[in-house]
């Protein structure tokens, strides 16, 4: 993924693209940031690591877009949109509502969950098999909601 990361930036610089390099900037600035706290930590950065920097940047700015939309300001706004566009490209295929709750189930059944207190392994199944492809978020209540009912 840096090898494409770092591709995509040349790409960018020569066609003149100023907002998509500097989009790329934020998410190599902001990997190795996590290079260093994994050597700090004496580990290495997983792929399911760069997956969960890339999804909580895009969180970040859909606050920051959220905030912007409600004060009026649309220029500040269209380069959080743009950013977040960068950063989606990057993110493996989203599951869809219907495969999400699909994969909710199958690891209700895979680890045997019967009440709310089962939630974390739950939630533990998911991320294994699905990091970067699911909004845990919505998962974690969808799974809250699926054990408490």
């Amino acid at each position: 993924m840096r090898e494409k990361l770092k591709e995509d930036m040349k790409v960018a610089m020569k066609a003149g693209e100023r907002e998509k390099v500097d989009a790329l900037r934020l998410i190599n600035a902001a990997l190795k940031d996590k290079d260093i706290e994994a050597r700090v930590a004496g580990g290495t950065v997983a792929n399911a690591d760069v997956l969960a920097v890339l999804q909580k940047m895009i969180k970040s700015r859909q606050e920051s877009l959220d905030i912007y939309e409600k004060n009026n300001r649309p220029d500040l706004a269209a380069k959080e949109k743009s950013e977040i566009a960068v950063i989606m490209s990057y993110l493996p295929q989203q599951l869809s509502e219907a495969e999400a709750a699909e994969a909710i189930k199958a690891a209700i059944a895979e680890v045997g969950a019967s009440s709310i207190k089962d939630m974390g392994k739950v939630v533990a199944a998911l991320k294994e098999k699905h990091a970067g492809r699911m909004d845990f978020s919505k998962a974690s209540a969808a799974v809250k909601a699926a054990l408490s009912g």
